[in-house]
């Protein structure tokens, strides 16, 4: 597989990933604050997010994001793990070593 073969594999792994919210994801403190209504707004923003460019997505994996919601700056991120959690995936284009965690954060947490 040619590397831009491997980053369309992980874009495609990713926005599955991003759009079954709640399932690997984890909510930094500030975004929890946010309340109920801001918190969904800020979900579904996330499983929704399509502005993808050479700014926020260099490699073509479509893995951050940016956006805001009543004034307030958040970004998205999802990473890469070994099925353990406890280091690196060995492969992130191949769902059976590696487990994605999106991070939902204020631009300020980061």
């Amino acid at each position: 597989m040619t590397q831009e073969q491997l980053s369309q594999r992980v874009a495609l792994l990713n926005d599955a990933h991003r759009r079954q919210s709640g399932v690997g994801w984890v909510m930094t403190p500030g975004v929890q604050a946010l309340g109920a209504v801001n918190l969904a707004r800020a979900v579904e923003a996330v499983r929704c997010f399509e502005v993808f460019n050479e700014d926020n997505d260099p490699y073509g994996e479509r893995d951050f994001g940016a956006f805001e919601i009543d004034g307030q700056r958040l970004f998205w991120k999802i990473d890469y793990y070994d099925l353990s959690l406890t280091g690196a995936s060995p492969d992130p284009a191949n769902p059976t070593v590696t487990r994605r965690v999106l991070t939902l954060m204020l631009a300020e947490e980061y």
